[in-house]
C-alpha cells in the first residue's frame, strides 16, 4: 500500500474516534459518500462500507458486507465475531471469513442505522489477534410511508368579503420516510375541493381566498387538501384532509323596512308610557353589525318617542305626551332606522339607514271630568263668619257631549266640618269661624263627578291658609316667681319679664310693658321697658317688712303692635323675703308657704313633730300585727277556748236575746223616704258633744238634727235603731232625764241609779231592765 493512500486512510480513522452513539450518528450520516469511495483500515481492520436496504428480505441471508483482518492468511485460523446492536438476531457473521447478513426485515423508521463491534481471534490460543472495532450498518430508506395530516379536521374562519390571495390557515401533513434521501418524504399540496373559491400553495399548504365572498350568500365551504410524497411522482403516497371555512359577518348591509306604511291607534285616556305601536327594518348582518337605532323625525316627536329592543331590534313606537281626541285625532310620523356601527369600508354602498311612516289614529274615549288646576291654594282671614267664600274650583268634561259635572269634598276622617262646597259650581264656603292659632292650614280632596256617567271622577287637592288676625292679647310666657328682700333699697332690680304672643305677625312683635293706671301711684314696684320686647321690674322705695305685708300683687300692662294692638294686664306676685342682700329662694317659697297656711315656723315644727310621733305609732301597730299573725304554741287549745266566746254587737236586749234583735221590728211605721249615708257615730257623738256644750237642749238646731236622724234610722232597714247606737245627747225638749251622755260626766256606772227609767214608758223598757237595780242577778 503506498504512502499517499495510509495517510488518507489515517486522517479518516481519526475522525471516526471515539466512537460514542452520538459520535457514531454523525459519522454514519456525514461519512456515507465517503464509505462509498474508499476502501477503510484500522489497526489492520479491512472492511467495505456497510448499508442495507430497509423491506428487503429473501428465503435467504442477504449479504451486506465483509470484516477482514490484514493478518487473515485465509487458512481459518482466525475466528471472526460480531456483536452489539441486532447481532445474532437481525445481523449475522460467517465467522471463517468475516461476512456479514441480514436475516430479517429492517424498518428505517424504526431505527435507522446499528452499531456493531467486531472481534478477530487466534482459534488456537483464544487471543485476540486484532483490538475491538467498531462499525456502522446503515438502513437505507425506501418510499414505505403515506403522508399524514395529525392536525386535522381543520376549522377556520374568515370575513366575508375579504380580498383575493387573503391568507385563510395552512395545513401541515408529515411523512415519516427520510427528508435526507431521496424525493420519498417530498411532499406537493394541491385542492380537491373548493374551487373557485380558494386556492392552495403547493410547497406550504397556505390556503388563500380566490374571490371576494358573501356571507349573506353562503356562510361555509368545505375545502379538501391533497399531500402527496414523492413530489407527485407515478407510484408516491397520498392522504387528505378536510377544512370547514367559515365566513365571519362584516357590515355590508344596510337596513331595510319591509313595510313602506305603518297603521296605529291609541285611546285618548292611555297613560304616558303607553306601547303604541311596533316597527322593524331587517338588516342581513349578525350580532353588532345588525344593531341598529331607530329616531323619530318631523315635528311630531313631542308626542311619541321610540326605542330600540336590543334583543329582537324592533322599534317600539311610545306615548310621550297624553293625547286628546278633541284636539287631534290623527298624527303621522317618520320613523328612521340607522345602524348603529358603521363600517367605513362600505360606506361606498350607500347609507345605513332607511325610513318608514308610521300613521297613528287617536280613539275617541269617555274622558273624566278636567279641573283647571291640579292644586288650589286659597286663603282666608281666621275669625271670618261661617258662609264666607273661600274660593272656586273649577272641572269640565272634555268629550264632546260636555256632560255637567258635580262637585264634592272627600271627608278622610270622621272629624268635625270646617268647609262645604256648592256642587253645582265649586264654590267653597266655611261652615264656622278658622282660628289660625288651632290649625293654620287646611288641606282636603274635591271631586268632579259627570252627571252622565257618575264612574268618571277625577280629583283635585285644595290647600286653605288660614290669615292671621290680631286676636290675641300678649301674656306673660311662664309664671314669674318674683322675691324682694326686706331690707332692699329702691331702685333695684328684682325680676326680667318677657311676653308672648300666639299671633303671627307680619313684623317681628313688639310688646311694650307699663304698670297698669290704677296702680302707678299707691305701687311700691316701677316697670321699666326695655324697648327689646324685655321690662325690669325695680323697687319704688327702701325697706319692706313681712309683717306688715307678705305678698305685692303688680298689674303689669302689656300691649302688642298689631293693628289694631291689643293689651292684657297679668299680675306679678311679689314675695317679701327675710334675707340680707341675696334671695334664698327655697326659704322664701318656704315662708310663702307657711303664711299662706296661717301657721307660724314654731307651729309647723309642732306639726312635723306630731306627724313623726304618728309614723312611728303606726309601724309600731304593724310590727305587733305581724309578730300576732305567727302561730302561738298551744294554737289546739286558744282554738278551745275561742269556740266557748259568745260575742254580742249588739247594745241591750240581755241573754235572752242570743241572736240579735229583729232590726225590721224596731223600725217605726214612718213613711221611707231617701236614703241618705250616715255619718259614723263617734265624729256624730264627738260633733254633738261639742254643740250641746255651745247651743244646750233646747236648742232648735238640736231639735231638728235628733228628728232628721231618727227619721234616717227608721227609713234605713239596713243599719240598727237610732238610739241603739247611744249616740244621743238629750231625749228631747223638757226631758226630766236630762243628758244621758257619758261625755260630759265624770262620775261612772256604779254611782248612778236608773231606777227612774221604768217610768219612762215602752220605749225604755228594754234599756230599764238592762240598768234597774230591781233586776236580778240573771239579767
Amino acid at each position: 500500500m503506498d504512502s499517499s493512500v495510509l495517510l488518507r486512510l489515517m486522517v479518516m480513522l481519526v475522525q471516526l474516534w471515539p466512537c460514542s452513539p452520538s459520535r457514531q450518528n454523525s459519522r454514519a450520516q456525514d461519512t456515507v459518500q465517503s464509505f462509498t469511495e474508499v476502501r477503510r483500515v484500522k489497526r489492520g481492520w479491512l472492511w467495505e462500507p456497510f448499508f442495507v436496504t430497509e423491506e428487503q428480505i429473501s428465503p435467504h441471508p442477504v449479504y451486506i458486507g465483509q470484516l477482514k483482518s490484514d493478518l487473515d492468511k485465509q487458512d481459518g485460523n482466525l475466528k471472526y465475531i460480531l456483536t452489539g446492536e441486532g447481532a445474532g438476531s437481525f445481523f449475522v457473521i460467517d465467522e471463517y471469513n468475516g461476512k456479514i447478513y441480514v436475516i430479517q426485515k429492517l424498518d428505517r423508521e424504526k431505527k435507522p442505522f446499528y452499531t456493531l463491534r467486531a472481534e478477530a481471534i487466534n482459534r488456537s490460543t483464544q487471543l485476540p489477534v486484532e483490538p475491538e472495532s467498531e462499525f456502522i450498518i446503515k438502513v437505507r430508506d425506501v418510499n414505505d410511508n403515506e403522508p399524514q395530516f395529525l392536525d386535522g379536521p381543520y376549522v377556520a374562519t374568515v370575513p366575508e368579503m375579504s380580498p383575493e390571495g387573503t391568507s385563510v390557515t395552512q395545513v401541515t401533513a408529515t411523512d415519516a420516510d427520510d427528508p435526507s434521501y431521496g424525493n420519498s418524504a417530498r411532499l406537493l399540496y394541491s385542492l380537491i375541493q373548493g374551487q373557485p373559491y380558494f386556492s392552495v400553495e403547493p410547497k406550504t399548504g397556505v390556503i388563500r381566498m380566490a374571490s371576494e365572498m358573501d356571507r349573506e350568500t353562503k356562510d361555509q365551504y368545505l375545502v379538501i387538501i391533497q399531500a402527496k410524497d414523492m413530489v407527485g411522482q407515478p407510484g408516491a403516497f397520498s392522504a387528505t384532509a378536510t377544512v370547514t371555512i367559515n365566513l365571519s359577518d362584516v357590515n355590508d348591509n344596510p337596513p331595510k323596512f319591509q313595510q313602506r306604511l305603518y297603521y296605529m291607534r291609541v285611546s285618548e285616556e292611555a297613560p304616558v308610557g303607553t306601547t303604541v305601536g311596533k316597527v322593524f327594518a331587517e338588516d342581513s348582518d349578525i350580532g353588532d353589525n345588525a344593531a341598529m337605532d331607530y329616531l323619530i323625525e318631523e315635528d311630531s316627536s313631542d308626542v311619541f318617542h321610540i326605542i330600540t329592543n336590543n334583543e329582537t331590534q324592533e322599534g317600539i313606537v311610545l306615548l310621550k305626551k297624553r293625547v286628546d281626541y278633541e284636539s287631534r285625532r290623527r298624527y303621522s310620523i317618520q320613523v328612521k332606522a340607522v345602524n348603529r356601527y358603521i363600517d367605513e369600508r362600505f360606506l361606498k354602498k350607500g347609507p345605513f339607514e332607511d325610513t318608514t311612516i308610521v300613521k297613528i289614529n287617536v280613539e275617541d274615549a269617555d274622558e273624566p271630568p278636567v279641573f283647571t288646576l291640579e292644586n288650589y291654594v286659597m286663603e282666608i282671614f281666621e275669625g271670618a263668619m261661617g258662609g264666607t267664600l273661600v274660593g272656586v274650583v273649577t272641572a269640565r268634561d272634555p268629550d264632546d257631549a260636555d256632560s255637567p259635572v258635580r262637585y264634592s269634598i272627600v271627608h278622610s276622617m270622621p272629624l268635625k266640618r270646617l268647609f262645604s262646597i256648592n256642587e253645582h259650581n265649586g264654590a267653597i264656603i266655611t261652615t264656622e269661624p278658622l282660628d289660625r292659632e288651632i290649625a293654620s292650614w287646611h288641606n282636603f280632596t274635591v271631586t268632579a263627578t259627570e252627571t252622565r256617567n257618575p264612574e268618571k271622577i277625577s280629583e283635585a287637592n285644595v290647600y286653605v291658609q288660614v290669615l292671621d288676625v290680631n286676636d290675641n292679647a300678649p301674656e306673660f310666657p311662664k309664671n314669674y316667681e318674683t322675691f324682694v328682700c326686706e331690707n332692699a333699697v329702691s331702685g333695684q332690680q328684682i325680676q326680667s319679664i318677657s311676653a308672648v304672643d300666639q299671633d303671627d305677625s307680619a313684623e317681628s312683635h313688639h310688646f311694650y310693658f307699663s304698670l297698669a293706671q290704677e296702680d302707678t301711684n299707691s305701687s311700691h314696684f316701677t316697670v321699666k321697658d326695655n324697648q327689646d320686647n324685655t321690662a325690669g321690674i325695680f323697687t319704688g322705695k327702701s325697706g319692706f317688712r313681712r309683717e306688715e305685708q307678705f305678698f305685692f300683687y303688680l298689674p303689669i300692662l302689656i300691649q302688642d303692635n298689631g293693628t289694631p294692638p291689643l293689651t292684657s294686664t297679668n299680675t306679678l306676685t311679689v314675695t317679701v323675703c327675710d334675707c340680707d342682700t341675696e334671695v334664698n329662694t327655697f326659704y322664701c317659697r318656704y315662708g310663702a308657704f307657711m303664711y299662706s297656711l296661717g301657721l307660724s315656723t314654731e307651729a309647723l315644727v309642732a306639726v312635723l313633730a306630731c306627724i313623726l310621733i304618728f309614723l312611728v305609732f303606726f309601724l309600731a301597730i304593724i310590727t305587733i300585727r305581724q309578730q300576732r299573725k305567727k302561730k302561738p304554741p298551744f294554737s289546739e287549745k286558744m282554738e278551745e277556748f275561742r269556740e266557748n266566746i259568745v260575742s254580742y254587737d249588739d247594745e241591750g236586749g240581755g241573754e235572752q236575746d242570743t241572736e240579735a234583735f229583729d232590726i225590721s221590728a224596731l223600725r217605726t211605721r214612718a213613711v221611707m223616704r231617701t236614703h241618705r249615708p250616715r255619718k259614723k257615730a263617734a265624729s256624730e257623738i264627738q260633733s254633738l258633744y261639742r254643740q250641746s256644750l255651745q247651743v244646750g237642749p233646747d236648742s232648735a238646731i238640736f231639735r231638728q238634727f235628733i228628728s232628721e236622724k231618727l227619721q234616717e234610722a227608721n227609713a234605713d232597714p239596713t243599719v240598727p235603731p237610732y238610739d241603739s247606737l247611744q249616740t244621743y245627747a238629750f231625749e228631747g225638749t223638757g226631758s226630766l232625764a236630762g243628758s244621758l251622755s257619758s261625755l260630759g260626766s265624770n262620775t261612772s256606772d256604779m254611782d248612778q241609779s236608773y231606777d227612774y227609767l221604768a217610768d219612762w214608758g215602752p220605749h225604755f223598757k228594754q234599756l230599764a231592765g238592762m240598768y234597774s237595780s230591781h233586776r236580778t242577778v240573771g239579767d
